[in-house]
């Protein structure tokens, strides 16, 4: 099995951006973990980020390619206004879970939609790292839970 994590724009300040949101860890202690948690079920781990929409694009499309088994995606901002990311993800058969380190349906309005969303088996948020991690496990879930149909 093979999980692809996608960090957006921004998403590599964490730790240093708006604590209070997104508590201390940063975007690399939140990668080790999800790699730790990959080995303990199985599935090899790849963390991807990138505050270019581009190359985010190019990355989704190479996960096609490779036929990854599941994507985690936390946009960003760019959950809320980029359809080229959501149409990227369009192309991918694999179940995608979003996830979100705060719950962005208890902050600003501009956060509480999704164009992301709907392409998504499912979304997790306002967890901190907990989100990353119970993502992991959904979307391995749900891949496995795919190859077995």
């Amino acid at each position: 099995m093979k999980a692809l994590v996608l960090n957006g724009v921004n998403l590599n300040m964490f730790g240093k951006r708006d604590p209070k949101q997104y508590g201390t860890i940063t975007l690399a202690e939140i990668d080790a973990s999800l790699k730790q948690l990959g080995s303990e079920l199985g599935a090899e781990v790849e963390c991807f980020q990138t505050n270019i929409e581009g190359e985010m694009c190019e990355r989704i499309h190479q996960a096609f390619r490779e036929n990854v088994d599941t994507v985690l995606i936390n946009a960003g901002a760019w959950t809320h206004y980029s359809y080229g990311i959501r149409d990227a993800l369009a192309i991918l058969t694999c179940p995608i879970i979003e996830v979100h380190m705060s719950n962005i349906h208890a902050r600003e309005e501009f956060r509480h939609h999704s164009v992301i969303a709907p392409l998504a088996k499912g979304q997790i948020a306002g967890f901190g790292v907990d989100s990353y991690l119970l993502g992991l496990r959904a979307g391995l879930s749900a891949a496995n839970a795919a190859k077995a149909a």
